[in-house]
């Protein structure tokens, strides 16, 4: 078998004094996108953070495409592949949609182009020319997510991109997540909705308290379903 794109293995991290990653494991296959289930501050955002580098209070071994990341800086980060869309967006409101587009620096091979990225997102190409103020949440998601499929990234890390959208929105980019699976794009979800994951995700992690707890493949999700009721509350 071989290497996995993503190796982490006994990640901790702190704020301040807090410690809030407790030895976390997991690895991720090129091509794969695996999701991270839990409740809000089981530490899935902070895993994310730690992966990329924005926390850098944390010890362990963070690997990736065979590369130990865990002394490099954030921006060698970035231009190594791993593209990181925060659950809060982080969207330029004065800018229009395709000044937002054009602002990211394309940091690796492969990044897509405008054009490439009207195809995946349509409603992005028909605001265009709209300010990010004026976009709704659902398209905000969108060109968050777009402008990291502009750099180049190889593995993107995805922070609740369906919280708080309308049905048809998560719809919409879940049916974007199974075209980027489709190109080979590697895949880390953060995601509390484990019904609309299911359509997308090929193994599951389960975190409590900065660890994770348990580990699985879509297909053994319908035998999970107790355990994720009475772990998630739902």
């Amino acid at each position: 078998m071989s290497a996995p794109l993503l190796n982490v293995r006994d990640l901790h991290a702190w704020y301040g004094e807090s410690h809030v990653l407790h030895g976390v494991n997991l690895t991720v296959a090129e091509g794969e996108m695996i999701c991270i289930l839990g409740r809000n501050g089981m530490g899935k955002t902070t895993t994310l953070r730690s992966i990329m580098g924005i926390l850098r209070k944390r010890s362990g071994r963070i690997e990736f495409a065979g590369r130990d990341m865990t002394a490099v800086a954030l921006h060698q980060t970035a231009r190594a592949g791993l593209g990181f869309v925060p659950e809060e967006r982080g969207i330029f409101a004065s800018l229009s949609v395709e000044e937002n587009l054009m602002l990211p620096p394309k940091v690796a091979e492969g990044g897509m182009s405008v054009e490439e990225i009207y195809d995946l997102f349509p409603n992005l190409k028909e605001r265009r020319n709209s300010q990010g103020t004026k976009l709704s949440g659902g398209e905000q998601q969108m060109l968050a997510m777009a402008r990291i499929l502009r750099t180049g990234a190889r593995c993107l890390l995805l922070d609740e991109p369906t919280e708080g959208l309308a049905p048809v929105i998560i719809q919409a980019i879940g049916e974007v997540l199974q075209k980027l699976k489709g190109r080979g794009m590697t895949v880390v979800l953060v995601e509390q909705n484990f019904r609309f994951a299911a359509k997308v995700a090929d193994r599951f992690y389960l975190m409590d308290h900065g660890r994770m707890t348990a580990e699985f493949p879509v297909a053994e999700l319908p035998a999970q379903m107790d355990m994720l009721h009475r772990e998630l509350g739902v």
